[in-house]
This record gives structure tokens, sequence and C-alpha cells, in this order.
């Protein structure tokens, strides 16, 4: 069911023109909703960065949350994480990510950003607290809220708005009608627009930065340390193999690995999927291949010959320049 909505939404069905209604309702509230929150926001004592999305699904963000905390590290900064946690269910709140956090507890994306970065996250349903948790507890000096574009409590400073560069808008409509929590003319208010994964954006009249995510390496999921080349696969395998991933566009995943001259047997999961050992015994023995967000979840139950797919993101300089001149200002 799910696949078939997502088919609809991007290349179209005569009845979503029946719930256009209903999509109307939900961008005037949307747009409501933005005008009236955003004026009671909490301000913190340090500069907010905004990670988010106005289309449902996956568009890079985890990636370009990972390349930014990088970023600022290499400068002096220490910046930390919020997020909502989706996926998660913690014993309490707002709580604190640890390398050794189970993912079924504060979420997959959360846990893979601090092994990424070895990062504070905090991860909570109230940002701002888990935002001044962050500040007290870790010394925080700029916060990144993922996926928080919406969430309009927590006052931010600068806005980053991820598209997918293969859907890109998708039908134009907001859901259920289409596949956007907010209308398409949302990207001309936020402060910088990524298309992950295309150099341009079909929306007229707005300046964007193309983000292209690059493998580096194979990291083998059964909690090893152990990395490989990229031919590495390809030279054990002759190129088929098994690939397996719970992301909200599995086809670009799907689309890397025969990029990559791989020949891979494909299963997709939805988004955020609780991966269990019997979700993948069919792959006992044998080469599979996931993504590192996928990863996270098979530690404890991985094959020897299981494989994420380390990736980095690639931004242009216009990007970090318009960063740069941001960070200046909050000085």
């Amino acid at each position: 069911m799910q696949q078939r909505i997502l088919s609809a939404w991007y290349e179209g069905r005569w009845w979503l023109y029946l719930l256009l209604p209903l999509a109307w309702l939900l961008s005037l509230l949307a747009s409501w909703r933005r005008a009236t929150l955003s004026h009671k926001a909490v301000p913190l004592e340090v500069p907010v960065i905004v990670v988010g999305n106005i289309a449902i699904g996956g568009t890079g963000k985890t990636p370009l949350i990972i390349a930014l905390v990088k970023y600022l590290q290499e400068r002096g900064y220490k910046p930390g994480v919020i997020s909502r946690g989706y996926g998660g269910s913690a014993p309490f709140y707002p709580f604190s990510v640890t390398l050794d956090s189970d993912p079924a507890v504060c979420g997959d994306e959360p846990l893979l950003i601090s092994l990424s970065t070895g990062c504070p996250v905090m991860v909570g349903p109230d940002r701002v607290n888990s935002a001044r948790q962050l500040i007290q507890d870790f010394g925080c000096d700029v916060i990144l809220s993922d996926d928080g574009l919406q969430h309009y409590r927590l006052a931010r400073q600068f806005e980053i708005c991820v598209v997918d560069g293969q859907r890109q808008m998708g039908n134009g409509f907001c859901l259920p009608a289409g596949p956007l929590r907010e209308p398409p003319s949302r990207l001309h208010s936020v402060d910088c627009v990524v298309v992950n994964g295309s150099q341009s954006l079909s929306v007229e009249g707005l300046d964007s930065h193309s983000m292209q995510l690059k493998p580096t390496l194979w990291q083998h999921v059964a909690g090893r340390e152990e990395q490989k080349p990229m031919p590495f696969i390809k030279e054990q395998t002759d190129g088929k193999v098994l690939a397996v991933t719970g992301i909200g566009n599995p086809q670009r995943f799907f689309h890397t690995l025969s990029e990559l001259g791989l020949r891979p047997d494909t299963r997709a999961f939805p988004d955020h999927h609780p991966f269990t050992a019997s979700d993948l015994a069919y792959a006992k023995g044998q080469c599979l291949l996931m993504t590192t967000k996928d990863a996270v979840k098979c530690r404890g139950f991985a094959d020897d010959n299981w494989w994420s797919l380390l990736v980095t993101s690639d931004l242009p300089p216009s990007f970090w320049k318009k960063l740069d001149d941001f960070l200046e200002k909050q000085t």
C-alpha cells in the first residue's frame, strides 16, 4: 500500500485530484501554524541550525547533518544534535545517545549520527528541552535540529531544506493528494536549499546547492572496525550480491550499487524498519549489502559477510561560504 501511494504521488494518478480539497486545507493549516508558532518560538543562547524537508520520506538529511557536524568540529565548534528519535522508545526524555545505545530506544538516525561523528546527540519530543540539555551537559555552542523544519517551538537562525533530486516535489501537492508537508512556496523562505543527487531543482526562481553522496568504503556490519576499499565486494563476489534497505527512497541505494558494477538481488522494507534476525534469515552465509542507517540495527545478529556502504557528502564551496557567513554573524 505504501509503495502504491508513493507511486501515485510521484508518477500521477487521476484519483488524487479528488483529495485536493484536503490538500489545500493542509496547505493553509501549515502556513497558519508557521505564522502563529514562529512568534512564540523559544530562543536559545546559542545558534540553531535546522535541517529538514517539506516532502515525506528520505531526502538525505542524515548524511548532510553528519557533514555539517564534521565541518563545525574541524573549525573548533562544539556542535550538538537534537532529534525526535523516530522509531525509538526511550525510558525517559531528553535521552542522551551513546555509542552503545540500542536503536530501538533512541532511533536509527540519531545513533548513526553519534557513531559517525562522536557528537553529542539528544532525542526527545520537546526539542527545546533537548537543546538545553546539550548546552548544559556538553557545552554545545551550536545546535543542529534534525528534521526540525516544521517544529516551530524552537527558534532557529538558519534553515536548510533538503530535496531529493530524483523525486523533487512529486506532483507538487500537499498531503494527502501529494507527498508535501508544506507547499513548494516554503522553499523560498528557508536560508538554504540542498538538492541531493541533482544539479537543479524544478522550482522557478530558487537558488539551490547540489549535494552528491559519494561511496567511499565498505564497513563490516557485525560490530568490527574493519573497512574495505570499494573494489572489494565486486572482487569477492563477481558482482552478484544481496541488497536490503529500510530507507525512504530505497531505489537510490540500489541504483548506487548498480553504478558500482554490482548486480544486486534487492529487497526493500519500510523506512525505519526495525530489522530482526528473522527478516534477514534468507541472507545467511551470503554477501548482503545495506546502508549505514540499516546497519546500526543489524549489528547484533549480522553475518561475517554483511557490509554497509559508507558515503561522504560532497557539497559546493557556495554552500560552505553561506554557512560561514552565517556563523561569522553569530560571533
